[in-house]
Formats: structure tokens, sequence, C-alpha cells
């Protein structure tokens, strides 16, 4: 049997196959990131949350955010192996399972924008071209993390219509002390900054708001996109929650900056499935 798993930064989904079909879909843990966790703080969030029958696994293809170097991808393999027993297990990025997922064995442009962002140029079989998504401090343009960071920001210094500011606070029981106590003192931060994209999605017509949200989705294309050749020749496919939720902007944006959106899902997993039942 053969164990998937598409790890982003906020949950890891895990889907196990048998003879080409899913045994199982239904199990997720936390998000598995060796940039943020050690070995053994992965080898604990597997044992308080794993639910699959580990017996007559075989291999495992293990997708994540974190995977970006050797010493990185090893640190992983090392807990996996750990837990389930087993050396057959292939990592790759996660930016590599939604090129899969989105573009199967064609060239496009993939790009994943949930709790972080990040794109490529996929030539059909490897990623061809890559622009760093440098992290939510740096970069992450458009991701659920950059946007809940910029909508703290315009509560906490007063850039958002008072009646906004008000309905924050009433939504959120956290005072301005609690949220910046979150932020630089508490771990994963950039999951907490992404939770406030629901304020984001329920008020997204509010003006302010959705200027907020557009502008943030224009960099995005604005300072990664269109670096990618042909990128304004092929459609730039998304997977990810921020997408799927705020596509109908993601659309706007992409239109304003000349770029044309083609498939959103809101995870890789559905099409990652596809593509390994293809080349099985």
């Amino acid at each position: 049997m053969k164990l998937i798993a598409d790890s982003g930064s906020t949950k890891t989904s895990w889907h196990l196959f048998a003879d080409s079909n899913v045994v199982k879909t239904d199990c997720e843990t936390a998000g598995i990131n060796p940039f943020f966790q050690q070995s053994s703080e992965i080898v604990t969030t597997l044992k308080n949350e794993f639910t699959l029958d580990v017996r007559g696994i075989t291999s495992i293809f293990f997708y994540g955010a974190g995977a970006a170097n050797d010493a990185k991808k090893q640190e992983l393999r090392n807990a996996l192996r750990v837990f389930f027993g087993i050396e057959n297990i292939l990592i790759e990025s996660d930016l590599l399972a939604a090129a899969q997922s989105l573009c199967g064995t064609s060239a496009g442009i993939a790009a994943i924008m949930g709790t972080g962002s990040n794109s490529c140029f996929y030539d059909g079989n490897t990623i061809g071209q890559n622009v760093s998504p440098l992290g939510y401090i740096l970069g992450d343009e458009g991701s659920g993390a950059v946007l809940g960071r910029k909508l703290l920001s315009d509560v906490l210094k007063n850039q958002l219509p008072q009646s906004l500011i008000k309905l924050f606070f009433e939504t959120y029981s956290f005072s301005p002390a609690e949220i910046i106590e979150n932020i630089y003192r508490k771990p994963y931060p950039n999951r907490f900054m992404a939770g406030f994209t629901r304020f984001l999605s329920t008020h997204k017509q509010e003006p302010a708001l959705q200027h907020l949200i557009k502008s943030s989705f224009q960099e995005f294309f604005r300072r990664n996109i269109s670096q990618y050749h042909h990128a304004t020749e092929l459609p730039v496919h998304f997977t990810g929650s921020i997408a799927w939720y705020f596509s109908d902007i993601l659309q706007e944006a992409a239109k304003a900056e000349g770029f044309r959106v083609g498939n959103i899902t809101c995870n890789p997993m559905e099409g990652l499935i596809k593509y390994h039942e293809s080349i099985s």
C-alpha cells in the first residue's frame, strides 16, 4: 500500500492507496514542517493525531512546505521512518505536489495560496523555474499569513473605518497586547495571523477590506508570476484555501495585472491522486 501526504503550514492530509484505490481519505493531522519542528515533535504529532492503520504500508510519498533542502528532507525522513518503520520514503516539496495536481504531465504555471504562498513554472515533469516565496516576513504575497498580518496592522494602527475596527474586536476576544504576544512570543505566528482571514472572508465586500485583499493578490502577480516565461500566455493555476475562498477577488487581481487564472482547487489532493494513478 502507498501513503500520500500533502502538508502545508496548517494541516496535513493523508491518503492511503491499495491497488490504485483510495482506502481512506479522511485522516488529517496538524501541519508538519521541519523548519518549525524538531523530528521528535513531528513524531509526537503523528502519535497523537494519525488515525490510519500503518500495517501494510510499503511506501510513502510526502509533499511538504518545509521540504526545501536536503537537510530538512532528511530530518523529516528520519521522523517518518521512526513512526512508520519503513525505508521507502520519497519527500518532495508541496510546490511539486501543487504542480502535479494542477498540471498533471503538461507544462504550466502552478501556484499555492494558503497559509503561505508559492509558485513555479512546471515543465510537465519537474519544476523548471521558481521565484522564492521568502516566507511571511519577506514575501508570501497573497497568503493567509500576509493577509492576516495586513489586517491586524491596519486594525491596530487605525487604518480602517472605525466601524470595522469595532466589529473586529467584537468578533475576537484578543486585546492588542495579546495579539502582539501571539505574533512575537508564541509559536506558529503564521497560523495565528492566517486565522483572521475568516474575518476578511465574511466582510470581503467592505471596500477597505476588498482593497486590502486585491492589492495583496496584485503584489503576488507582480512580484512572482510576472517573472515566469510565457506568464501572460499561460493560465495560472491555483490551489489552496485562500485562492478558493477569495477566487472572485483573485480573478479581478489577475485581470488587473494582465494574467489569466486557470483552475482553482481548495487543496491539491484530488489532482494528486489522479496524477499518481496515471503514473502507476
